[in-house]
């Protein structure tokens, strides 16, 4: 059913396999394997549940009306920062069925996750457990990546998820399968591609994911890009953590947010502090670094340097950077 309805959105939009991988190659499509976790969420309260924690609306992906197969969102705390990045998958086939849902997040707090979830819980009928038997994948389609859609019928038997990536399309495809599934098979001359690779492509785009981009109490949702993702409603009822993001969404003053930054040098491996300040030509404080490899990175910015040069200070040599707006992001209206 899932893979189905994968197809069906490939189909629908003939150039969209086409138009996503940028500066990757002509080849074809790169599966690229991510070190992150998969909680299997599951019981009658599992929607319930769910919205009642995370940023964005999970009604429409757990009736399976409208959108895809996978939803972006946010578990924040109390004073509304961000704990947790997380994807969600539908796997139940119709809203008939008992809600199960798959939830990706970085693997380093995977237990922190779990305590989260059973805090909550309380005594709804809600089952949450770790998928050991499960991998995933990021599927950067190439120019050459064929087909995609024709190939999913196919492989019903390997592939559990294989949908667009919710966030942004410029992030290709989330494929999930059973461990030690044929990848060639799912998806016809792809090839395994190079995870560092992967990260390099989402920092170009400057789309944060895992707790070193997204720094748990730290990192403030709207800040991060949560809504430019598709990762947050403004319209669902309560949830944790919604009364101070709804007050800057409403005051509509977002003064620093997170961007792909450019270094005039590749970065040293492992040498930069957390949190390592970025400063202006005068140095003034224009933000901090998140993280980042080779010359690309990402960083939260105020809005009002990203113009200006750059440079970050490490042990004592400034590192000169530029900031960039990318693309995918939505286009201001004209007046």
């Amino acid at each position: 059913m899932l893979v189905r309805a994968a197809a069906a959105a490939a189909a629908s939009s003939p150039g969209l396999l086409r138009r996503l991988w940028r500066g990757g190659g002509s080849g074809a499509a790169a599966c690229f394997p991510l070190g992150r976790a998969l909680l299997d969420v599951r019981g009658a309260e599992a929607g319930v549940f769910l919205q009642g924690l995370l940023t964005n609306d999970v009604t429409p992906l757990v009736a399976g009306s409208g959108g895809g197969a996978a939803l972006y969102a946010h578990a924040l705390n109390v004073q509304g920062r961000c704990l947790y990045d997380l994807i969600l998958y539908r796997l139940h086939k119709n809203p008939e069925e008992e809600p199960h849902i798959l939830l990706e997040c970085d693997s380093g707090v995977l237990d922190a996750i779990q305590k989260h979830l059973k805090l909550y819980k309380i005594r709804r009928k809600v089952n949450i457990t770790p998928c050991l038997d499960l991998s995933l994948w990021a599927v950067v389609p190439g120019e050459r990546a064929g087909d995609i859609a024709s190939s999913l019928a196919k492989c019903a038997d390997q592939a559990l998820i294989l949908t667009p990536d919710p966030r942004t399309e410029v992030m290709g495809w989330r494929l999930i399968a059973k461990k030690g599934a044929n990848l060639s098979e799912i998806i016809p001359g792809s090839h395994i591609g190079n995870t560092e690779d992967y990260h390099r492509h989402r920092y170009k785009q400057g789309i944060p994911e895992g707790v070193k981009d997204l720094p748990p109490g730290v990192a403030l949702p709207l800040e991060s890009n949560l809504a430019y993702m598709n990762g947050i409603s403004f319209t669902k009822g309560c949830y944790i953590g919604q009364e101070l993001t709804a007050r800057t969404y409403h005051m509509g003053v977002i003064r620093k947010r997170l961007l792909p930054v450019h270094f005039s040098t590749p970065l040293p491996k492992d040498s930069i502090p957390e949190g390592a300040e970025i400063l202006t030509e005068s140095g003034k404080s224009a933000g901090k670094f998140r993280a980042g490899g080779g010359e690309l990175g990402i960083a939260l910015l105020r809005l009002a340097n990203i113009n200006e040069p750059l440079c970050l200070n490490i042990a004592g040599d400034k590192v000169k950077l530029t900031a960039s707006i990318p693309e995918w992001w939505p286009k201001p209206a004209s007046k």
